[in-house]
């Protein structure tokens, strides 16, 4: 008998993993993708990815998807009430689960821990401890397919926004940045791999600087 989770969802390729990961155990039952949305951008909040392309992974996965609606520049307060809003909403239906695909950041993982401790529900830390290099491979190997789409400059220079999530991308990180970018120095939008039915046709736009990071603007391939 399975269990109703959760999943947050950024697009990228931890929650691909870790998605993978709770679907592979056969004990969980994903009822929805949770994914927080800037409101008047129709975008993924800090990925910066357009809302149609969420759309068309949930679709590809074959997953509902639960957003959670924010202004721009909201603050803690704001994206918390509009996060318990909606995790009090799926509590109601027994969920009381949701799955994360942190690594090893220790002060998110508590974060997360003690706002669900708040409602009554828990977090599942799948890939929590892999080593990233590991992980890494692990993402190639499985045939999810990425690019990054946010790179912060203070890490990583603009030419890496937009390229693909491959091998040659991994050997050319500067020395002390993580293989997975745990720490922030870049984010992805997977779209193909092995839960994805077809994959999602991508056209790579420009690359702008926006709010203090590096954004590819990916536009849906017709």
């Amino acid at each position: 008998m399975t269990q109703d989770i959760l999943l947050s969802w950024s697009g990228g390729k931890d929650s691909a993993l870790a998605l993978h990961q709770v679907i592979g155990t056969g004990a969980y039952g994903v009822k929805a993708l949770l994914t927080t949305v800037t409101s008047g951008f129709d975008r993924i909040s800090m990925h910066g990815v357009r809302r149609s392309l969420l759309h068309a992974q949930a679709v590809s996965l074959g997953l509902p998807l639960e957003e959670v609606w924010i202004p721009k520049g909201a603050t803690n307060e704001v994206y918390e009430a509009q996060m318990k809003d909606v995790l009090l909403k799926h509590k109601s239906k027994g969920v009381d689960q949701v799955a994360f695909g942190d690594l090893f950041l220790r002060d998110i993982r508590a974060y997360r821990e003690d706002r669900l401790r708040q409602v009554m529900m828990r977090g599942i830390f799948p890939l929590w401890g892999r080593d990233t290099l590991g992980l890494s491979r692990e993402v190639l190997e499985l045939g999810f397919r990425a690019v990054v789409c946010c790179v912060d400059p203070r890490m990583l220079g603009k030419e890496f926004c937009g390229r693909e999530y491959d091998r040659s991308f991994l050997e050319s990180l500067p020395s002390g940045v993580d293989p997975c970018g745990e720490n922030g120095e870049f984010h992805t939008f997977v779209y193909a791999g092995p839960l994805f039915k077809n994959e999602i046709g991508i056209t790579k736009g420009d690359v702008v600087l926006r709010d203090g990071f590096y954004f590819a603007d990916l536009l849906p391939r017709a």
